[in-house]
């Protein structure tokens, strides 16, 4: 089918991977150390990446980003960012839709039995013996017109509304 753009909390990036039953998919990755980890981890998994992020490449990542979702490619985006703040939508998942006319599938994790890192963003990770529970919201097309703010507002709030469902 036509590609579209995953949007979740960037505590979730890992666990995507399992509810992803697409055939190609690029998360945008920032260029920072902990980024690295985090490319290689979903290397590891057959995920492909972009690097850059809010604070430093992310135009280059951008139109990287787009030229793979004219080739089939489902486009990630953990919209808080690899600084934050938590919970936060930046408004880079917001411009990539309105360029690319892709729709925004928003995603949320939950798990019976898990643990919260006490990293920045409370990556979540479920423990032995977890039901692991992935909640789609409906997706949201964002037009080449469209206001960012208000985007990025529908975003934070479909995914506020998925994460209190998961919980």
């Amino acid at each position: 089918g036509r590609p579209f753009i995953l949007a979740f909390w960037h505590r979730y990036l890992v666990l995507m991977r399992f509810a992803y039953f697409g055939s190609r998919m690029s998360v945008l990755v920032s260029q920072s150390w902990d980024g690295e980890l985090t490319a290689q981890t979903l290397a590891h998994l057959g995920i492909d990446t972009c690097r850059g992020s809010t604070s430093q490449g992310g135009a280059a990542a951008l139109r990287d980003l787009l030229r793979r979702a004219r080739h089939g490619s489902d486009l990630t985006f953990t919209p808080d960012g690899p600084r934050g703040p938590l919970r936060r939508v930046q408004p880079g998942v917001i411009v990539a839709a309105a360029l690319s006319g892709l729709p925004i599938q928003p995603v949320a994790i939950g798990a019976t039995r898990r643990r919260l890192l006490r990293s920045w963003d409370r990556m979540l990770v479920p423990l032995p013996g977890a039901r692991v529970d992935f909640l789609f919201g409906t997706p949201f097309v964002v037009g080449p017109r469209s206001p960012i703010p208000d985007g990025v507002e529908r975003l934070e709030q479909a995914l506020y509304a998925l994460d209190a469902r998961a919980a």
